[in-house]
């Protein structure tokens, strides 16, 4: 009977829209040269029919290769999500932007319109930028939801070009009556500067559509974060704000406080190694206080905060019902300062909340603060000295010799980390005791939370990869087995959130379905068939999806 029950449900999950529309040459790593050695994809392209996503990531292409499989994209008009990062790995710069506009070309024939683009890891530099521009501002992008292009060292000239073509493409698109509304933008480990920063904050004020915002690591100091913070204003959706490993510095995170006053949908801020500065925390906190209903994680470590500011941080996130996390690791706060932080995070029954202490740079100089201005001043310089390199390393990387090679690996990421930005990557790097501190993390009496955190790990599941897929059922296994064992848990709340989330059951407070995927399929056919599952949950979902 259980079987039966199993059985069912996978049929009426089928049924519900989780089909195959993409295919996939991940991680394979092929090298693609010539027509010649992409004959067998570029005839699996062809009869693929109704193709909306096409995966090449993991493989080195060469412009002939590129041009055949442009060539079988051409017919391919229901065609949405480009997942091309890493995929030009030992080629030479001069062969990437005739490759990259042979795939934009076709696109644009097919009269494909696109939700996402990826193409991160690619480290193509500014010419590479030129490659998509044609496609950027093409009808193929009115429709563009992701824009992700982590770790391509577009430099400040690529996010001149990115930017001016971002603005084009929503001009064009709005006066069809259909304006780009890119949620999702992705440019971390850029080099993207001040300049670059302030160019595009003017495509993210222009569309104002914007729900996630990643740009770690791009050497942006107070101008260009000043110039982002006027920005994010106008994007009212914005859910997701990671500007960590960036110099804020006093003026840019007092204006980036007063830009969150704005973002009453903010859920996560990551302002880590930002050097917010005991004043810029503190205007931070007044914000948090006065509003950000729905704050879920708040990252300022590194940041040279005393022990002051991070107290007024505490009590700031006291009454954020939502809060999952506060890291204020690797501050000055001194011994002293930590136990007092501590104490008054447990005082208030927020304890649990307060990440790590271990990393505390101890009191800070008496002379430090007199000594402001003067950095501010010297980081003002320095923008000068680095804009200049980074023009120089721009005419070295034009040379068409310079061979295109990923950058140095980014920092291991934590659990919050992954459940922010799901992907196998990323689970994979928790390390063996993924499972462990993935169940540590999530609030299980929580049966909303619990959901969310399913389907999030669910999301990221390959059956093509052994170790990802054993990565997914495990965490998810830990988490649900510890979950049903709680007393406190509701498992009829789980169920019933999970067919909210995913789009199957409509509810009062309005909540925004995820994008469902294979994924999702695979881990519920996987917890239905385990012992820590109830019958009688299987029976419900089988009941309401057999409707």
């Amino acid at each position: 009977m259980a079987t039966d029950i199993v059985e069912q449900l996978t049929n009426s999950l089928a049924k519900t829209g989780v089909v195959e529309v993409e295919l996939s040459y991940k991680g394979q790593g092929r090298k693609l040269d010539d027509a010649q050695s992409v004959e067998e994809m570029v005839k699996e392209i062809q009869d693929f029919d109704d193709l909306q996503a096409l995966r090449l990531e993991g493989n080195t292409i060469g412009v002939e290769a590129a041009k055949a499989i442009a060539k079988a994209l051409e017919t391919k008009s229901k065609f949405k999500r480009c997942y091309w990062s890493d995929m030009f790995t030992g080629r030479l710069r001069s062969e990437i932007p005739p490759a990259l506009n042979a795939l934009g070309d076709a696109l644009m024939l097919a009269g494909a319109r696109l939700t996402v683009l990826d193409l991160s890891d690619n480290a193509f530099g500014p010419d590479g930028v030129k490659g998509i521009e044609r496609l950027l501002k093409s009808t193929a992008c009115y429709t563009l939801q992701e824009l992700r292009l982590n770790n391509c060292g577009m430099g400040i000239g690529g996010g001149k070009i990115l930017a001016a073509s971002l603005i084009q493409c929503h001009k064009k698109s709005s006066a069809q009556g259909t304006p780009l509304g890119l949620k999702v933008f992705v440019a971390g480990r850029n080099r993207l500067e001040n300049d670059g920063a302030t160019a595009l904050a003017q495509a993210f004020q222009l569309m104002g559509s914007l729900e996630e915002v990643n740009m770690p690591q791009n050497g942006i100091n107070h101008p260009g974060v000043t110039a982002l913070a006027k920005a994010m204003q106008h994007n009212a959706g914005l859910r997701i704000l990671n500007l960590n490993d960036n110099t804020f510095t006093e003026k840019g995170a007092i204006a980036m406080a007063q830009a969150l006053k704005h973002l009453r949908s903010i859920q996560v801020i990551n302002f880590g190694d930002c050097l917010v500065r005991p004043a810029g925390a503190i205007a931070i906190a007044e914000t948090v206080s006065e509003g950000l209903p729905i704050l879920k994680e708040l990252n300022l470590s590194f940041g040279e905060i005393t022990e002051e500011a991070a107290l007024a941080v505490a009590q700031a996130v006291k009454n954020r019902d939502q809060l999952e996390k506060l890291d204020l690791n690797g501050n000055s706060l001194g011994e002293d300062g930590c136990k007092a932080l501590k104490d008054a995070m447990e005082a208030m029954n927020i304890g649990d909340l307060l990440g790590s202490l271990s990393d505390d740079e101890g009191e800070p100089e008496d002379d430090d603060d007199e000594d402001d201005d003067e950095e501010d001043d010297e980081d003002d310089d320095e923008d000068v000295d680095e804009e200049e390199e980074e023009e120089e390393e721009e005419e070295e990387e034009s040379n068409d010799n310079k061979m295109s090679t990923p950058a140095s690996a980014s920092r291991p990421p934590d659990v919050s980390s992954f459940l922010s930005f799901p992907s196998p990557d990323k689970l994979l790097k928790l390390g063996a005791k993924r499972a462990m501190l993935i169940e540590q993390q999530v609030d299980v009496s929580d049966a909303t939370k619990t959901a969310e955190a399913f389907l999030k790990i669910a999301s990221v599941y390959k059956e093509d990869s052994n170790d990802v897929k054993n990565a997914v059922l495990d965490s998810i296994d830990a988490l649900l087995r510890k979950a049903f064992a709680t007393p406190s848990f509701q498992g009829y709340n789980f169920v019933s959130s999970l067919l909210v989330l995913l789009g199957l059951l409509k509810s009062e407070d309005k909540v925004k379905p995820v994008l469902v995927v294979p994924g999702h399929l695979n881990a519920l056919e996987h917890v239905v068939r385990q012992d820590y599952f109830p019958k009688d949950n299987v029976a419900v979902l089988q009941a309401f999806l057999s409707r």
